[in-house]
């Protein structure tokens, strides 16, 4: 229990209702009532159809495609502030923009940087979220962000299924220290693919450092947009030896003709979070829930405790 007698709301926008259920099911809660709308031009309106005055209050809502759920997260956090809540939490399982975080070419937007900026404007006094692309965006920041690492859930499902001799691989350079994590903490050896990519969403594999060969594999990335990257780096594995090949990633964007491709490929099992809805079943990807993981970092805001022990990667 808190150390505070400040009253807790939980509310949702419309990006993941099933993940914002899910949470405030796990922390045991009802969502609060908020009406969201769009006018008949597209334009967003937002009501909280309750008192939320001297609340601490967490605002669900994933910011992955379209773009108006970044604007709807935004006006209800401007929403919340002006209805006097005492402290606002965006708790954004999937920081979308998240891919445009440094100034990599000439005129070009470091977009993370300005969803940063928007989201302290509008008054939020808290984030919470999982496995940021770059984990330097945390510093875009001049308020507290909490950044939790879909690894804990993932590694408990795949210490279940006993997967012997295994290696895992880093599609990229820059999935390298996720999967040195997982590496350790399941006990395997480490690879990484060295790779180029001559143009956005197309990736070409040039070498795999590391021995692949007679064993069965497991690649890690944050995310998952078109698949190109995972079903190239798979075909290439394949082609280097490796048996079974199954995949993790937190974020399903699965844009384009990802799932195709994924159904297509030689990955035989695609491991994904909810932290965005699926846009279609496939025989291929299983998704594990966030929503313990997310309901027991907000009791722990809450009540003023350690989130750290949940930081682990």
């Amino acid at each position: 229990m808190p150390a505070h007698d400040t009253p807790i709301s939980l509310f949702a926008g419309r990006s993941n209702p099933a993940l914002a259920r899910a949470i405030a099911r796990a922390f045991g809660q009802e969502l609060g009532r908020v009406t969201i709308k769009n006018f008949s031009d597209g334009e967003i309106y937002v009501k909280y159809e309750e008192s939320i005055r001297g609340t601490d209050l967490f605002i669900i809502q994933s910011t992955c495609p379209p773009s108006d759920n970044w604007m709807e997260l935004f006006l209800l956090i401007d929403a919340a502030r002006r209805a006097s809540a005492a402290r606002i939490t965006a708790v954004i399982p999937y920081f979308g923009y998240g891919r445009q975080e440094r100034k990599d070419q000439p005129r070009v937007a470091i977009a993370a940087k300005l969803m940063a900026d928007i989201l302290t404007t509008a008054g939020v006094d808290r984030v919470l979220t999982m496995d940021l692309h770059a984990p330097q965006i945390q510093g875009f920041f001049n308020i507290p962000v909490d950044h939790l690492y879909g690894s804990a859930v993932f590694i408990d499902y795949l210490r279940q299924q006993q997967v012997p001799n295994l290696v895992v691989v880093a599609p990229d350079v820059g999935a390298l220290k996720m999967a040195r994590a997982y590496a350790r903490r399941l006990e395997s050896d480490l690879a990484f693919i060295d790779k180029r990519r001559p143009r956005q969403n197309v990736a070409e594999v040039v070498n795999i450092i590391g021995d692949v060969d007679g064993k069965n594999v497991l690649l890690i990335d944050d995310m998952v947009d078109t698949a190109g990257t995972l079903v190239g780096a798979a075909r290439a594995l394949k082609a280097a030896g490796a048996l079974q090949i199954r995949a993790a990633c937190t974020h399903p964007l699965l844009s384009g003709p990802a799932y195709e491709r994924i159904e297509n490929s030689d990955i035989e099992e695609l491991l994904v979070t909810d932290t965005i809805p699926l846009a279609r079943k496939s025989d291929k990807i299983k998704v594990v829930s966030v929503a313990e993981f997310f309901a027991d970092a907000i009791g722990r805001i809450y009540a003023d405790e350690s989130v750290s022990t949940l930081f682990i990667p």
